[in-house]
């Protein structure tokens, strides 16, 4: 199979995949990952178009936005240029639901390729471990095939019917209620701070009460995070959502504060 985007997720995916006894044929444009993957068993290539010749099933697409995803499947020398007849191509990459539609609909149009979108959640430590929660949509029989691609990087696999963006529509409220308890367990640890209660015995009570939740269980992670890097992706989704909300009429108020509110409650600032 092929695995296009070796950075800090879709290496350590690679490493899983060939762990699990598949050969991986990977890519990326920056060459310096090269030498790490090939000492951990990755076939390594100079083009894309050889990731389509090479791959014999699937080919898993890990690049960041839909411009590198059409790159990557219709670039000079992408994946269409080896003409490859009815091989899948798992996109793992966070777009707007709209946009992976539209990225479907090229596929179907342009191509003999099938587009399963399948977003993903975990992090890089979910990477590396192989407990990624995988979100997927888009034909059965093709998610089927793909089963065992997801097996070996994945714990949590969940299959949201055949429509292409549903994946990330399940993956927006995921992290649209995360964005939610982030701002929850900040404000309550800021009214703690004014009582001067103990931060850790506060959060202790949290864990085994009913204000539990994956937030103040993993606080001392959460609090380190800055606009630089998960906070501002929690933000873009956090944005994403509400404008989802707008778009199709769907009331998300909780969304809408906890969009202005972040990075106050953490007690940063967005540069």
């Amino acid at each position: 199979m092929g695995l296009v985007g070796l950075g800090t997720m879709g290496l350590p995916m690679a490493i899983n995949l060939n762990k699990a006894g598949f050969e991986v044929i990977g890519y990326d444009a920056f060459k310096g990952v090269y030498e790490k993957a090939k000492a951990a068993g990755i076939t390594m290539v100079e083009t894309l178009k050889e990731v389509g010749e090479q791959a014999d099933e699937a080919v898993i697409s890990m690049v960041r936005d839909y411009d590198q995803n059409v790159d990557v499947i219709f670039g000079e020398n992408g994946l269409t240029a080896a003409d490859p007849q009815d091989k899948i191509v798992i996109c793992m990459s966070t777009l707007d639901p709209d946009t992976m539609k539209q990225l479907n609909q090229k596929v179907e149009e342009e191509s003999n390729l099938t587009l399963i979108d399948a977003g993903v959640s975990g992090g890089a430590i979910g990477a590396e471990e192989g407990t990624l929660s995988i979100m997927v949509s888009g034909p059965e029989d093709a998610v089927k095939t793909a089963d065992p691609y997801f097996q070996a990087v994945g714990t949590n696999i969940f299959y949201y019917g055949p429509e292409t963006g549903n994946s990330q529509i399940a993956k927006l409220i995921n992290n649209m209620i995360l964005g939610i308890n982030v701002n929850a367990v900040a404000e309550g640890l800021k009214l703690a701070e004014h009582y001067n209660l103990p931060q850790d015995e506060l959060l202790n009570l949290l864990h085994v009460s009913t204000g539990d939740s994956w937030v103040a269980r993993h606080w001392s992670d959460v609090s380190e995070w800055t606009p630089e890097t998960a906070l501002d992706i929690l933000l873009n989704d956090l944005t994403a959502a509400h404008k989802e909300g707008i778009k199709h009429n769907v009331s998300l108020p909780f969304t809408a504060l906890s969009t202005t509110q972040l990075f106050d409650a953490m007690k940063v600032e967005k540069r």
